[in-house]
């Protein structure tokens, strides 16, 4: 973990003390933002100033008068583009639904974040429609990953703002979604911990879909602890205890097929470095057949998959008359839902079934599956300006994350990395529901690799 900014755990003790005051976090976040020698204009779509240190004057006089919502009131967070906040635009990161009317009201994750006190800091920026894993946005700029600013690499996408917001300090955690990795790879690509929770977990209502069946909303952080404390107020649970005592007995796995393949060298050496350290503190880590990855992947993505046929249901009524306005990356990969008849959606449904059946007896025996987040650093911008290029490196860069999507289950990347280095991350997912014990579990990770 990076430990140039001080994670909310540390944060709420330090203003139940009373040695920071939510208007100076508010105030710091936003000098960041509007720095010019920084990523603010390209990280963030809007930020409302004056709102937000209204908002974090009340928290502070809530505190004062012992009346705060919760420990972490008056703690300044970002939010993604994609969800609706009362009286703002919800833009999606898009051109199209910029002149939209504001909306009427919060989204429940945003109502959950007020309930608890947080200071929203601002709107920040994303893929188009969240349809991509490297993070671009050619309408609003392209925050840059936090590694090798001068070479120039994408943040990750869809949530790159979101990842951005986090890594330079602009904000103390951030909420994004996730349908095939976009709260992890933004994650692994600057060095912050992403997470993806069983989606049904957190309400949708309110954020503009990408894929109904694989949409989820997470958050990202500095920490496992900072990304339990945010998931357990989106989900409305008590955060789970991440006391564990070390990773002795704990039974990992490693899938053979799909997720090994095409990995970078920093990539592999630190997943390996990961296991090696893993298993020296008395973890058991084995690496077995998973024929599901290899055997039913292209079927799940045939056409595009579920994304391409659920994101053209949306967008149809823009297309015939809007298209040009689009990111035409992001357009291409909708229209692959026209290509999909009523009967390919009922059996990539039907598929999509069977393969999380399959998985869940599959990881029964194991507390939780072990695979590099992506098997690629992050790209420079130089290396994604031909379509073919980028098709590729977004593809991998989505790959081991969508699985955990498409199995149902959950995950959590924890940054591998030495300190100086390219990004890495490791994932460690879990079948649906596992959520609070994947978190204790990651906590005990995090502990025995930092």
């Amino acid at each position: 973990m990076d430990t140039d900014f001080p994670t909310l755990e540390q944060l709420s003790i330090a203003l139940a003390a009373g040695r920071v005051t939510s208007r100076q976090l508010t105030e710091d976040c936003l000098a960041r933002i509007a720095d010019p020698a920084g990523q603010g204009r390209h990280t963030f779509i809007s930020v409302d100033r004056d709102k937000s240190l209204v908002v974090a004057d009340a928290q502070d006089r809530l505190r004062k008068a012992g009346a705060a919502p919760s420990c972490y009131a008056g703690i300044p967070i970002s939010v993604k583009d994609l969800f609706d906040v009362a009286g703002e635009v919800t833009s999606a990161g898009s051109e199209i639904l910029r002149d939209s009317p504001p909306a009427a009201n919060d989204a429940p994750a945003i109502v959950r974040l007020r309930q608890a006190g947080f200071v929203l800091i601002g709107r920040t920026n994303m893929s188009e429609f969240a349809y991509s894993g490297l993070g671009i946005n050619p309408h609003y700029g392209t925050p840059l990953s936090v590694w090798d600013r001068e070479g120039g690499r994408v943040p990750g996408g869809s949530s790159s703002g979101a990842a951005v917001s986090v890594a330079d300090g602009m904000a103390y955690g951030a909420i994004g979604t996730d349908t095939g990795g976009s709260c992890r790879i933004p994650a692994v690509f600057n060095g912050l911990v992403g997470y993806k929770p069983t989606a049904r977990r957190v309400p949708l209502q309110g954020a503009v879909p990408l894929s109904s069946s694989l949409d989820s909303i997470g958050p990202l952080a500095r920490s496992v602890s900072c990304c339990a404390i945010i998931d357990s107020i989106l989900a409305q649970t008590d955060p789970p205890r991440l006391e564990r005592e070390g990773v002795a007995g704990l039974n990992f796995v490693v899938p053979d097929r799909v997720v090994l393949e095409d990995l970078a060298p920093p990539v592999a050496a630190a997943f390996e470095a990961a296991l090696s350290r893993l298993s020296a503190a008395g973890a058991r880590v084995q690496t077995i057949a998973v024929p599901e990855f290899a055997n039913e992947l292209a079927a799940l993505a045939h056409k595009g998959g579920l994304s391409a046929a659920e994101a053209f249901a949306w967008h149809e009524r823009f297309l015939t008359t809007r298209s040009s306005a689009y990111d035409q990356r992001v357009l291409a990969r909708i229209l692959r839902g026209a290509e999909q008849s009523a009967g390919d959606y009922i059996r990539l449904l039907s598929t999509r079934a069977s393969f999380i059946a399959k998985m869940q007896r599959r990881m029964a025996a194991f507390d939780a599956l072990l695979l590099p987040t992506s098997p690629i650093v992050a790209p420079l911008l130089a290396d994604v300006v031909r379509d073919e290029d980028f098709n590729r490196l977004n593809l991998l860069s989505l790959r081991n994350n969508a699985l955990v999507n498409l199995m149902d289950g959950c995950g959590l990347s924890l940054p591998i990395h030495r300190r100086g280095e390219a990004p890495v991350g490791l994932l460690l997912a879990a079948s649906p529901w596992q959520d609070q014990r994947l978190m204790t579990i990651g906590a005990a990770v995090e502990n025995a690799l930092c």
